[in-house]
């Protein structure tokens, strides 16, 4: 259903023939996102005080998030428009401006501590000023600016977590130096240095030390410190040019993420900030740093933005909810206030460009996945995407991002992150009692009682055309002894093979489930010998079939309120007979389709071959052989 609060203006089929976006579309949805807070805000508008579950860091602070991250889609808006916005919008901010930094206002923000969730929302004021500087720095009272200076001046010399967060210190104090107020340039350096450790090449960091990979690659790593450059007047300096390089490399494989209705790959966390995902599409264009010809930049921005918008964000209230389409807290993190999702606000950076430029007024080029299906390896993160033209749908295959610290660190297991694959049409199940049981898109070991182990720390092995591997270290509930399960994915035409050698002792079962389908109704459940199909009312079916080491009994394992995408949501898997202990070899067919699926076909037409060695054979119907 069409976000209801949102009134956007006819498509343009010529100019836009994949989306009929516009412009005018996107000035249309800031406007609305602007307008929907806009009741929440304290008297002095130096707080939006949001309806949602708190953040951990209290209500006040979750006040500031209002006013930050709305500020810096106003920015955008203001900027973009050369000032021809409504005043009020204008004088909005900048009241709150006042009122936020006037300990005597009764809406004062808090200081900026070592770590505080203030820093985060300090670089999107920092941000926002820098880019409304004519309209609203440049005008404030010499009282008022000294106020932000004040508080802004918090990062000088201060510790953030050390993470993407060394950047929102190096934005934030960049723009104390722009207008003349005491900073730290080592701050500056230091920040910029560190992430340097963090790159491994192809475009990609790593957030912090570890496999962290996921959006923050986009909207963080790589989106500040060409901001920073903005800031500094330093666009076509020599640092600036390594990050437009960087920016160049990833985003050259980044537009296989989106699906061929707008959908970005289900993956991560923060997923609720939506739109922020094309945020490093938009600096792609904004500083010259992009593989894109023009028209695909808007074609992908404005597909992912418009998925959202037609899927009921915002929501009738003209809020963007803690969810992905509806609220839905556990695809969330425990600090997420009601305001988090307004990080959405990257996503429209693309209105710094000027009407007349290029990106809004060539003609829409096709996505990736639209022109032919697609496999692209990304041997940094241990990724594979995998898309196909017929139904749009892409899949991302995971042998490599864990979110853990590296070793001997703790490591947990998460449902972002820990999956064997991803989509752009499914979410994985993330609710406390279906993690619990953790069936979709893992491979298993499972106890007597029926208790399964963890895909904690994922090692990789390899990731290349069309394949990839990893392995992890299982355990059982209450076992500290580690048993190597190690996987190969292998893709075919729109199915992925996966070849498991497990170690397991005796009495144990093995357990593989398939995509998680999630819809407002029941999705349909189907199965046979070795294999087992979900199946929802729009054609989208989930499907595994056992083609090595399986008992012939596969079932569909059934749920409600535990997925992003829907209330009730269903997840084929098949298990095998109980082990006699030692080493095993299991394969899978996986498949996930807008087409009709013939399970039981499958089974018969993919023959497998194990050899002593365990080295596997498998045979398509169509005469190609793989092997792992």
């Amino acid at each position: 259903m069409p976000a209801p609060y949102v009134q956007l203006p006819a498509t343009d089929r010529v100019l836009s023939p994949r989306t009929g976006w516009t412009r005018a579309h996107w000035e249309a949805v800031a406007d609305a996102l602007l307008a929907g807070v806009a009741p929440y805000a304290t008297p002095g508008f130096a707080q939006y005080r949001l309806p949602g579950r708190a953040g951990w860091s209290g209500v006040v602070c979750d006040g500031l998030e209002g006013y930050a991250r709305t500020f810096l889609l106003a920015a955008f808006r203001i900027a973009g428009a050369g000032g021809d916005v409504d005043p009020r919008l204008v004088e909005r901010y900048a009241t709150g401006l006042a009122a936020g930094t006037d300990p005597a206002s009764g809406e004062a923000w808090p200081r900026l501590t070592d770590c505080s969730q203030q820093m985060v929302e300090a670089a999107s004021v920092a941000i926002g000023l820098h880019e409304t500087r004519p309209w609203i720095w440049d005008r404030l009272d010499t009282r008022v600016q000294e106020r932000v200076v004040d508080w802004l001046s918090g990062f000088v010399g201060h510790r953030t977590w050390d993470n993407n967060w060394r950047l929102f210190q190096v934005v934030s104090e960049q723009f104390l130096a722009s207008v003349g107020a005491p900073y730290a340039q080592e701050d500056i350096d230091g920040g910029l240095d560190r992430i340097d450790d963090w790159y491994l090449g192809d475009g990609w960091y790593t957030d912090g030390d570890g496999r962290n990979f996921d959006y923050y690659n986009g909207w963080a790593l790589h989106l500040y410190p060409l901001l920073w450059a903005r800031i500094a007047g330093e666009e076509d300096g020599d640092r600036a040019k390594v990050h437009k390089e960087r920016l160049t490399a990833f985003l050259r494989g980044y537009a296989h993420f989106f699906g061929g209705d707008g959908a970005p790959v289900h993956q991560g966390r923060s997923l609720a900030y939506r739109y922020a995902a094309v945020a490093p599409v938009w600096m792609g264009a904004l500083s010259g740093a992009t593989p894109y010809a023009p028209g695909l930049t808007r074609r992908l921005a404005s597909g992912a933005v418009r998925h959202f918008t037609e899927r009921g964000v915002p929501d009738e209230r003209g809020l963007l909810p803690l969810g992905w389409y509806d609220t839905f807290l556990p695809s969330t993190q425990p600090y997420s206030g009601p305001a988090s999702p307004y990080w959405a606000s990257k996503g429209f950076l693309g209105l710094l460009l000027p009407p007349d430029h290029e990106v809004w007024t060539a003609r829409e080029l096709p996505l990736p996945v639209e022109e032919a299906d697609r496999y692209t390896a990304l041997p940094v993160p241990g990724w594979l995407l995998h898309g196909t033209r017929h139904d749009g749908i892409v899949r991302l295959v995971n042998h490599g991002s864990d979110h853990n610290p590296p070793e001997p660190g703790p490591a947990s297991d998460d449902p972002h992150y820990a999956k064997l694959a991803y989509s752009t049409h499914t979410a994985p199940e993330s609710a406390p009692h279906a993690w619990e049981r953790t069936v979709d898109n893992h491979i298993a070991l499972v106890d007597t009682d029926g208790r399964a182990g963890r895909r904690v720390r994922i090692h990789p092995l390899g990731t290349g055309d069309r394949r990839a591997a990893s392995w992890y270290a299982a355990r059982l509930p209450g076992d500290d002894t580690e048993y190597r399960i190690e996987t190969t994915s292998l893709l075919h035409g729109p199915w992925e093979i996966r070849v498991h050698r497990v170690e397991a002792p005796p009495g144990v079962t093995v357990r593989e489930g398939g995509h998680a389908l999630a819809d407002a109704r029941q999705p349909a459940a189907h199965t046979g010998p070795h294999w087992a199909t979900a199946r929802r009312l729009d054609g989208l079916t989930s499907a595994v079939v056992g083609l090595y080491g399986w008992h012939e009994t596969a079932a569909v394992a059934r749920d409600f309120e535990a997925n992003a995408l829907g209330p009730h949501s269903a997840v084929p898997y098949v298990r095998s007979a109980a082990l006699p202990g030692g080493r095993s070899v299991h394969v899978t067919l996986v498949v996930l389709s807008g087409d009709a699926v013939h399970p039981a076909e499958l089974h018969e037409a993919v023959s497998v071959t194990v050899d002593d060695g365990s080295g596997v054979t498998v045979r398509f119907p169509d005469g190609t052989e793989l092997r792992a």
